[in-house]
Parts: C-alpha cells; structure tokens; sequence
C-alpha cells in the first residue's frame, strides 16, 4: 500500500520531495503506451509514489503491489554485490503470462541501494530493451542527482 503524504512528509521532511517521487513515476507513465504501472520504493522497500496508465484495471490490489515493491527491494540487494564483478545492473526484469515486470536499481556512489524503480509493461510489448534503455533509463538517470541529494539531506 502506498504510504499516506502526511507520512511521507514526514520520512522526508518537506512536501518537494513527495512531488519529485510522484513526478518521476508519471514521466515513466509517459515513456511508452505499453507502459502500465510505475512505482518508487526506497531501500527499505517502502512504496513512496506510483502511478497508473490511465483507464488501467490493475492486476494487483494496494497490498499485492506493497508486496511486491518488497520483494523487489529484497532481490535488489542480492544482485548489487554482483555489480563488482558483472558491471552495473540497468534492470532486471521478468516475464509473466499477463505482464512484463521490471526493475531498475538506483545506487549511491559507495553501491549502496537507495531506491528501486518498478514497472510493468503489457504483454505485447516488443522491443522492450529498447524502449527501456532508449527511453525510461535517460529519465531514471536524469532524476538520480535530485534523489541522491535530497536522500544525503534526509540523513
């Protein structure tokens, strides 16, 4: 379930950053057609903002999809200490019957987990590399500078 504002505001210390994690996932929304659901989880696997396609039935319910974020979160952590060795990991993904689920892991300068981006596509989605790298990760990245420095004032 996604956290009320008045708790986030409160984990975050002013409204800005609510704003920041809602505009990322809408930009995300906006990518591609075939995109369905965006949602930003931080490193404790807490769901901070999503957003839907509009006219959406989702798959999962509020609890389903806080889960899910959790678990994402969880499997993030395992693959980090990989990228030493494999290079940086873009995005993880994986193919259901009724969805494409993908994750993108955003790290600190010392590898550190800060955030996890998570995102479905349709099914009938094709060159999903390409509209993931070509088109989701230039916003990811252009978004990272301010999540990094509103995460170094939030500790």
């Amino acid at each position: 379930m996604v956290k009320s504002s008045r708790f986030i505001m409160r984990y975050w210390g002013e409204m800005s950053m609510v704003d920041l994690f809602k505009s990322l996932c809408d930009k995300i929304i906006k990518t591609d057609g075939y995109v369905r659901f965006v949602g930003l989880a931080d490193e404790h696997g807490t769901l901070l903002a999503s957003s839907e396609r509009k006219g959406l039935k989702p798959l999962l319910d509020n609890e389903q999809t806080a889960q899910y974020a959790l678990a994402a979160v969880t499997r993030q952590f395992t693959r980090i200490r990989w990228q030493a060795i494999l290079g940086k990991n873009d995005y993880t993904c994986s193919y259901y019957e009724k969805v494409f689920r993908v994750t993108i892991p955003i790290t600190d300068a010392r590898n550190r987990l800060c955030f996890v981006i998570i995102f479905t596509f349709d099914v009938a989605a094709k060159r999903f590399h390409s509209i993931i790298m070509n088109k989701i990760i230039p916003v990811v990245r252009e978004s990272e500078p301010k999540l990094m420095k509103k995460l170094s004032k939030r500790k």
